[in-house]
């Protein structure tokens, strides 16, 4: 299923901005994407030099919507050992959970984000510390299915990929992780793919923004990055113009299938890689 990503920028704590709906932060921007959309964001994080600075000290990060994944029960657990759950449900995320590490990182909060382990389809213990940032990049399949999720974004993205990349690219990762062709071909044609349609193609109708042929688009992702990086000199109100103007006809950029959004919260965060369990 296509990843959808989001990027929040963090404003600084004297700037006040209403965020969509019934949040009030301090931010500047936040952006969605998805597993194109976590290359994307990777690729993001290059062109702005991110990638090589302390987690602790960067003025952009990644969060996926993988890390809140629902704790299994036994017998789900059992069906996803098997390939048999479906991880590209509405339902297989914790979204009262997501609400709340997003809010927090909305106020500006230092946030424990759960991890999750995609061989055993466990959640861990272990969490990990994001830090406040100045932009946010929030990429995952379903990122714009609920609605207050949704609308905690400033921008949204989709980020469109071929049908054919999008499986050749699963089936090359999952059987690194030690998945016989079968099962992922069979999981596939059951579960993400008929779960792509349903749930998040339907979603493209919220992007701000269209990215056809994901990361090899890289006169979509230059003007992202051009768009954060006037946002990180404080050319905030520059920033602010594109988005109005931008809105009012929905824009296409040359790239098929992700979606994602563009939120801006109030502080600094750091940028992590997506990892898909399926």
């Amino acid at each position: 299923m296509m990843p959808q990503i989001a990027f929040v920028h963090l404003s600084p704590q004297d700037l006040k901005w209403e965020k969509i709906g019934k949040w009030l932060v301090n931010f500047h921007m936040k952006l969605r994407f998805h597993h194109e959309a976590s290359t994307v964001c990777e690729k993001i994080m290059e062109l702005l030099g991110q990638n090589e600075v302390d987690h602790r000290q960067r003025k952009v990060v990644i969060l996926s919507q993988d890390r809140f994944y629902k704790v299994l029960t036994p017998e789900q657990k059992a069906r996803a050992l098997k390939g048999q759950y479906n991880f590209d449900h509405p339902d297989a995320f914790d979204n009262e959970l997501m609400d709340r590490t997003l809010t927090q990182i909305l106020d500006g909060q230092i946030v424990a984000v759960p991890m999750y382990d995609f061989i055993t389809h466990s959640r861990l213990p272990e969490t990990t510390t994001v830090y406040p940032a100045d932009v946010v990049l929030f990429e995952g399949i379903l990122a714009f299915y609920n609605q207050e999720i949704r609308d905690m974004f400033q921008l949204k993205l989709f980020v469109d990929t071929d049908s054919d990349v999008r499986l050749s690219r699963r089936v090359l990762r999952d059987m690194k992780r030690g998945r016989d062709l079968e099962q992922i071909l069979t999981q596939y044609t059951t579960f993400v793919k008929p779960a792509f349609e349903e749930f998040s193609l339907p979603t493209k109708k919220y992007a701000d923004v269209i990215i056809p042929r994901g990361v090899d688009n890289m006169v979509a992702i230059n003007l992202i990055v051009q768009h954060i990086q006037d946002i990180l000199n404080g050319d905030i109100c520059k920033w602010q113009r594109g988005v109005q103007n931008g809105r009012s006809q929905k824009r296409t950029l040359p790239g098929q299938g992700e979606s994602g959004g563009l939120l801006l919260p109030g502080k600094r965060t750091h940028l992590e890689s997506s990892s898909r369990p399926h």
